[in-house]
């Protein structure tokens, strides 16, 4: 991946999915081996520094001033000032000599739709994101742009740090800031993409092209948005404290009025499943669903196809999209023979589901969506419990684990799309995939009476919620027991009043015979 020339390193060509491939990243663990350090190395790749300047042309000075003074090749980095605020944006004299403005569109996405243009003119080249007013120390470029030739699916976050006495901050201050090691991305995980929202950072342009989308999946959550997207197509976050910032950087949302932070929410837990105050209000359908369950129903009966689905449907996570995987095109239209039909089973399947608005039908497993971020595939029939999706991905957040199998369930299973995406970007497919992910994230295994229903076929074990069934049941033990005594009371006090009436009627009968 490097040689020597002289006493630098000249890196090769970018590994990635054509290259000879970068060192496996375990989850969102800091790749091996290290970059090479500021100085000791020959730059190849185009660095574009994408700085949003809004009502911010006071403050524009300073962070052009420091970009100009930065040791990445000058003939290798360029500078695109994002007029966010409708104004032109005029650019003061001491500034990189590669800059040029440019007008962001209207509304809130005009930053993300620069990038998104950068982005797509330069596939191969890295983008950096600045906000106006931002201070770089002079290795913050290089800083970044290390990690992106050692592979393209890197996204790089600046630290903070305090000033040197030239105005800016050096690697020095950024090793020192405020940023705690024990809780950056290298060991949030799955939690990795959380770190990008308020900082300074840089990804490659192709991978930032996949991310951009248009109409329902544009941009529209600002980083947050944007940050959740790169995860889902197997982004690793890398925190660079040598590329320290002294500026603005709070998320983009700060400044926001209440009435366009509540639309910003609500935006953004349309379309970022995992956030937390997305999965409280449970029976929604949202843009973007939690889960995509993946039935085969090819050779399947009804009622079996049926079961399952309606648990699936019925289940805690109602924000789920089912497809049902089958001949569905050999399956005519129009009238039909009652008796000895041959397409009576997926008829009846399609029949009983084709005005559910979660149920997707296929003629073949659709690709993983990179939107959504668990893969449910479910054999027909299968006794799946009311909370089966959640307890898969509980148990997928609670170890990490990119895949999750069901112990002696077969094919049910549970993937994670931001690990298979990764897999997939380091170029494992087909039948080493599964083992690729392993490596990289984790492979784990539930207890079937976790997930499927113990008086079904499939099931083993007493079921998860056995003591909340029994103390219900005993509770309605002791209102049949209650019951039964108050009937009891009343048949002896009835049956005793009988007798007493049946001796008397007896006696009276006797002194009539015998007379006087």
């Amino acid at each position: 991946m490097a040689e020597k020339v002289g006493t630098r390193v000249r890196v090769g060509a970018p590994a990635g999915r054509n290259g000879a491939g970068p060192a496996r990243v375990r989850r969102n663990d800091h790749p091996a081996p290290e970059p090479p350090g500021p100085g000791g190395w020959e730059p190849e790749l185009d660095a574009v520094v994408v700085v949003r300047a809004c009502g911010a042309r006071g403050r524009l000075g300073p962070t052009l001033a420091s970009l100009a003074a930065q040791t990445y090749p000058a003939r290798l980095t360029e500078v695109v000032v994002v007029a966010d605020g409708g104004t032109p944006v005029r650019l003061p004299q001491v500034r990189p000599g590669n800059t040029r403005t440019v007008a962001a569109g209207p509304g809130r996405s005009g930053p993300q739709d620069a990038v998104r243009a950068v982005a797509e003119s330069s596939p191969d080249a890295a983008v950096l994101w600045l906000e106006a007013g931002t201070e770089v120390g002079r290795t913050h470029v290089e800083a970044h742009m290390r990690w992106h030739h050692l592979a393209d699916h890197l996204v790089v976050l600046s630290g903070a740090a305090s000033p040197e006495p030239d105005g800016g901050p050096g690697p020095e201050a950024a090793a020192s800031g405020d940023r705690d090691p024990s809780e950056g991305p290298g060991n949030a995980g799955h939690r990795g993409w959380r770190a990008l929202a308020g900082s300074a950072w840089s990804a490659r342009g192709g991978l930032l092209a996949e991310c951009g989308g248009s109409g329902p999946a544009a941009l529209v959550g600002g980083e947050d948005h944007l940050a959740y997207r790169l995860a889902q197509r197997g982004a690793v976050f890398v925190p660079e404290p040598a590329a320290g910032v002294r500026g603005p950087g709070g998320p983009r949302g700060d400044g926001r009025e209440d009435g366009d932070a509540r639309v910003h929410r609500l935006r953004l837990e349309d379309r970022v499943p995992l956030l937390r105050s997305r999965r409280a209000p449970r029976r929604r359908e949202w843009q973007v669903p939690f889960a995509e369950v993946v039935v085969e129903v090819a050779g399947a009966r009804f009622e079996a196809v049926s079961d399952t689905v309606e648990r699936l449907l019925g289940g805690d996570a109602a924000d789920v999209r089912v497809t049902l995987v089958g001949p569905w095109r050999e399956v005519p239209s129009g009238r039909h023979a009652v008796l000895d039909d041959p397409d009576a089973e997926p008829r009846l399947v399609r029949e009983a589901f084709r005005c559910e608005s979660r149920v997707v039908f296929a003629e073949e497993a659709p690709r993983a969506d990179p939107d959504v971020p668990f893969r449910l595939l479910v054999p027909p029939g299968a006794p799946v419990r009311p909370g089966a999706v959640d307890a898969l991905a509980a148990a997928a957040d609670a170890c990490g684990a990119g895949l999750v199998r069901v112990r002696g369930a077969g094919a049910l299973r549970l993937e994670r799309t931001a690990a298979f995406a990764l897999a997939r970007r380091l170029g494992a497919s087909g039948p080493d995939l599964d083992a690729a992910v392993a490596e990289l994230w984790g492979e784990h295994e539930v207890d079937p009476a976790e997930v499927l229903e113990a008086d079904r076929p499939g099931g083993e074990g007493p079921p998860a919620d056995w003591h909340r069934r029994m103390r219900r049941a005993q509770r309605a033990a002791d209102r049949h027991r209650a019951a039964a005594d108050r009937w009891e009371r009343r048949i002896r006090v009835l049956v005793r009043g009988f007798g007493v009436r049946l001796l008397l009627g007896r006696t009276a009968r006797g002194a009539r015979v015998q007379g006087p």
